[in-house]
């Protein structure tokens, strides 16, 4: 049964990520219930702007053997590989390390409850600095394989400290934890002086200037990406029938407007004043309805059709490893699978009130070949902004009032929305698996994200939780 891993990213996106083997065929959908009240829809909402915008993805290998002794004892036995075999592997370690301590840097980030904070905070520093001790036990005498270890040291380095530094700036305020504290200082001041004293991995100008620093890791988490993230290309479909309607419905409205322009004219004798007027009024109504008429046009055909393909390649020998078709749009209430209607009528009376539905699709073919480096699988990751929908939300200006001892007090509440989301997976000719979640929200956050049970005749998709950093390194996070 397939796996789909869903979580709170940011203050408002979702994360959805799953993996796929060689020679699967996955469709995997998304219905976004936006109730009515939002103000969300077609008119508001432009569907191309909002997936060029909000919805971000990335794709790259993935194997289910990533434990870290596992990855550890991998890279060990580099020395017996090609310098290509190198320094792919190096930046396996490297792209995953950097992602596992990103994603438990977030989660903690999250979390306010001081006596849980600290003491992942501290298991976290105590897995970081025992990384890096295995790490540069292997580092190469080689000089052409020691610069590509070294960009990864560089960067790892950077990196972990300024992830431990930003988790450390929001943590909950505690005077009982200074040990912890100072312990993830120590370690970024030890990084610090390792890199800029011991290495000198960077000069002093780019040291002193942010900008330039940024710009340098940026730069180096492109290189440790190379033969791990997949390359993209993405396309535009319909370009050309676009055109088309385009054609067809400019002659339409224009037959229309040269059958009004002879009858005005048999109407009125000669040139006249009115004549010209009503010629204006014509070719005034023209330019109005022009555009409506062409864009009801293209909605009319488009529906239903997918909006971009997409070819995934190899970064290293630029394989074709997948292909893609993608759709989004607003659907009408008699387009929807009516499996999916069925999870919507199951919610309590109350919670039945009129709503838009964005539909989101992936249709995914992997290549039957296996893959480069003895992979096993890919893992694509997506996620989705919700930020477009909360600038048409109301701010909360409600105030609730209450006696106490004589005294009357108010307090102000926020205005909260509920966003109801349905996922779909199915793999190939099997049976379509499906999972419903409440997404409660307000204009600054998520509030909220409740899976909700199904109707005894659909059949759930299992959700698996995301592994600790400890155990398992996982990807995550161009564009979808």
């Amino acid at each position: 049964m397939a796996k789909v891993k869903v979580k709170q990213e940011e203050a408002l996106s979702i994360k959805f990520s799953h993996q796929m083997g060689p020679g699967d065929q996955r469709v995997f959908d998304l219905y976004f219930y936006l109730p009515t009240e939002m103000g969300i829809g077609s008119h508001t909402l432009d569907e191309e702007d909002y997936y060029h915008s909000s919805i971000l993805g990335r794709r790259s290998y993935y194997s289910k053997g990533l434990h870290l002794p596992l990855v550890q004892s991998r890279f060990v036995s580099l020395n017996k590989r090609t310098l290509e075999e190198f320094r792919l592997y190096l930046n396996l370690f490297a792209y995953q390390f950097a992602v596992a301590i990103e994603t438990d840097a977030k989660e903690l980030q999250q979390n306010t409850d001081t006596s849980e904070f600290y003491p992942a905070l501290d298991e976290l520093c105590d897995v970081v600095t025992q990384l890096f001790k295995k790490f540069r036990r292997n580092e190469p005498n080689d000089p052409k394989w020691k610069s590509y270890f070294e960009h990864a040291d560089n960067y790892l380095s950077w990196f972990c400290e300024q992830q431990l530094l930003k988790t450390l700036a929001r943590s909950p305020r505690s005077a009982d934890y200074s040990d912890v504290k100072e312990k993830v200082l120590n370690l970024c001041c030890s990084e610090n002086h390792y890199r800029e004293q011991e290495c000198k991995y960077n000069s002093l100008q780019t040291q002193l200037d942010a900008n330039r620093i940024s710009n340098k890791m940026l730069l180096l988490r492109r290189l440790i990406q190379q033969g791990v993230v997949l390359k993209e290309e993405l396309k535009p479909l319909g370009v050309g029938l676009k055109k088309f309607v385009t054609g067809v419905a400019t002659g339409l409205v224009m037959l229309v407007v040269s059958a009004l322009i002879i009858k005005a004219q048999g109407f009125f004798n000669g040139l006249t004043l009115t004549l010209l007027l009503t010629l204006a009024v014509i070719y005034g109504f023209r330019e109005i309805f022009k555009e409506d008429f062409r864009n009801a046009m293209w909605r009319f055909i488009q529906r239903g059709r997918p909006r971009w393909s997409r070819i995934l390649r190899d970064t290293t020998t630029q394989t074709v490893v997948a292909k893609q078709l993608v759709w989004l749009e607003f659907m009408r209430s008699q387009d929807i699978p009516k499996a999916v209607s069925d999870i919507m009528k199951q919610r309590h009376s109350q919670n039945k009130v009129d709503s838009e539905v964005l539909h989101y699709r992936i249709a995914t073919k992997v290549t039957n070949k296996p893959f480069e480096a003895d992979y096993s699988q890919i893992q694509e990751q997506v996620n989705f902004s919700l930020v477009p929908f909360a600038r048409h939300l109301e701010r909360g200006k409600a105030k609730i009032y209450k006696e106490t001892e004589g005294n009357i007090s108010n307090e102000s509440v926020e205005r909260r929305y509920q966003v109801n989301l349905v996922a779909v997976l199915r793999d190939g000719k099997q049976e379509p698996e499906y999972a419903r979640f409440k997404v409660t929200m307000n204009r600054s956050s998520i509030i909220d994200i409740h899976e909700s049970k199904l109707p005894d005749n659909v059949q759930p998709f299992r959700l698996e939780s995301d592994e600790l950093l400890p155990e398992v390194v996982s990807h995550s996070n161009p564009h979808t």
